[in-house]
């Protein structure tokens, strides 16, 4: 999977999104185009697709920490920044990341943004049920919390994007989390 979202971003930093096929990306990732629609359905989930989505319930809350919401964030987006997901281009090569370079396409192509914020949506509507029960918040309370770390996540992003990239991510996310971590009161 991570040969065929590199052979798709070689290719689109080349000739453009919208220029290039599935087929094209098949080829370029010795795949059959059959295996790059199992795998992420559509050019855009190429770029969207991440290992959260794969993630049991279990699995999942092992991450969400529902004590502190926006450290788990945090936490997973250091990790992923870090290059925990093999994603990362080795330093001496000074190629860009993975990670960044799936990143800027978010905000500069319309339909990637679309695929983007749903993903987003399905993330939240999964973290929601793990936050309500140790914090005591409502269903309702537990979904525009979990909205909010989601939608606030892709606004720290969209600022690392329009800045152009020169700080970390996770900055980005630690200094637009702020407030919600205000409001996070702990015991």
């Amino acid at each position: 999977m991570h040969t065929i979202t590199e052979r798709a971003l070689d290719l689109f930093d080349e000739r453009g999104f919208d220029a290039v096929t599935i087929e094209q990306i098949a080829a370029a990732a010795e795949v059959s185009p059959s295996s790059v629609y199992r795998y992420f359905g559509t050019k855009e989930g190429l770029l969207v697709a991440d290992d959260f989505d794969g993630l049991s319930d279990e699995d999942l809350a092992t991450l969400v920490d529902p004590a502190d919401p926006v450290g788990s964030l945090l936490g997973s987006v250091l990790s992923y920044e870090a290059g925990s997901d093999g994603t990362t281009a080795p330093a001496e090569t000074g190629a860009e990341p993975t990670s960044r370079r799936r990143v800027r396409y978010f905000f500069s192509e319309a339909s990637v943004r679309m695929a983007a914020l749903a993903t987003l949506d399905r993330a939240a509507k999964r973290i929601a049920p793990f936050l309500a029960p140790e914090r005591g918040l409502s269903p309702t309370q537990a979904h525009v919390v979990a909205n909010a770390l989601a939608f606030g996540y892709f606004a720290a992003l969209e600022r690392w994007f329009t800045d152009g990239g020169t700080r970390p991510i996770a900055e980005y996310v630690e200094e637009g989390m702020r407030p919600l971590r205000a409001i996070w009161v702990t015991d």
